[in-house]
């Protein structure tokens, strides 16, 4: 549970904004959204592979990159 003390000099805007952060840093919303729906288990497992893959591409597009730079020194 997310909390925030106001200050006595403190704006509700500011605790607001403070709330705010620390709700997106502790993933409340993301994981209310993820939650909304259920979702099979074969689907959760086909996110979870496809975005092991794309983590996979992306790690050696980088690789790559590093390579060709290092290559044109």
């Amino acid at each position: 549970m997310a909390e925030v003390i106001i200050g006595d000099n403190e704006s509700f805007e500011g605790a607001l904004k403070r709330f705010n952060k620390r709700v997106q840093q502790d993933g409340i919303l993301s994981e209310a959204r993820r939650r909304e729906h259920y979702e099979k288990p074969s689907v959760k497992r086909k996110k979870k592979e496809a975005a092991r893959l794309r983590k996979l591409r992306k790690k050696q597009m980088r690789s790559e990159a590093r390579a060709l730079q290092s290559a044109r020194r």
